[in-house]
């Protein structure tokens, strides 16, 4: 990827009520996905509007979308569309479909350690090796050595959209190490020769990508700028915004404007992450 992130600044998020009770404060949370771009998105908001506060806090998808219901967040972010029953919670809580915004394209990387000669896997291998079907790297042209797996948290976008798009639906090995963000499957894959694990693109320190093949046929392809937007990549996806219609207005709505603006989509850029086509940024 053109640059690595090495940190994530996390800013807390008010507990009980949410910042919308306060002029000038707005609370951000969900996906740990779109927790370096969303610290980001704030930071430089904040630095030209001198009178808004903006909180960003991760947890993962789900965790967004219960704030969002239980209305203890202005926005969730999510690395994944909402499920019919978050829809349906929303609508009930606040009597509104939430409005859902794209804000960026996602290349979901497999890391592997740096250490490991494999270069290249199959959407099919990388799915064989999280449910367990493959468990030594010599099967699918590696080292002899056991395979070490480590995946997100089930609240995590991430791993919903993984689970379904890689794994066809099937259940991850009950040897899988749970990790509570990508950051920390970084971190263990970095210091774990026969690890493998899986996140988000801009995430990438201590670890390699994987150019992943649709199937053996096909080209093995390396996320990039050009990949996930013309979507040759396989693993591909839109990250989101999900807000309460009733906030969507008024310095709530002006930020959600700016993230979509030429100005908030150079950030994504900035990040690592991909920007909306000009024609989804309305």
């Amino acid at each position: 990827m053109k640059q690595i992130i090495k940190s994530v600044c996390v800013a807390a998020v008010a507990v009980g009520v949410s910042a919308s009770a306060f002029a000038g404060n707005i609370t951000v949370k969900g996906s740990d996905t779109l927790l370096i771009l969303a610290q980001k998105w704030a930071e430089n908001y904040m630095a030209s509007h001198a009178d808004v506060k903006i909180s960003v806090a991760g947890g993962g998808s789900g965790t967004g979308f219960a704030a969002l219901q239980n209305q203890t967040t202005d926005l969730c972010d999510a690395s994944r569309k909402a499920k019919a029953a978050e829809i349906a919670n929303c609508t009930k809580a606040f009597n509104a479909r939430p409005t859902e915004y794209k804000v960026a394209l996602d290349g979901l990387s497999v890391y592997v350690n740096a250490e490991n000669p494999v270069k290249e896997l199959t959407v099919d291998q990388v799915g064989d090796i999280f449910v367990g079907k493959v468990k030594n790297w010599k099967e699918v042209g590696g080292p002899d050595a056991p395979i070490t797996l480590y995946s997100r948290e089930n609240s995590s976008g991430t791993y919903e959209f993984f689970k379904e798009h890689v794994l066809k639906g099937h259940d991850f090995a009950a040897s899988a190490q749970t990790m509570p963000g990508t950051a920390a499957i970084l971190q263990a894959v970095s210091k774990d020769k026969g690890g493998i694990g899986y996140g988000g693109a801009a995430y990438g320190a201590g670890a390699k990508h994987l150019s992943i093949k649709k199937d053996e046929s096909s080209p093995a392809i390396e996320p990039s700028d050009e990949t996930i937007l013309k979507g040759t990549y396989p693993i591909w996806r839109y990250l989101y915004i999900y807000v309460n219609p009733a906030l969507d207005k008024g310095e709530i709505g002006d930020y959600l404007k700016w993230i979509r603006s030429d100005d908030g989509q150079k950030i994504v850029k900035d990040v690592g992450y991909f920007p909306l086509p000009a024609n989804l940024r309305n």
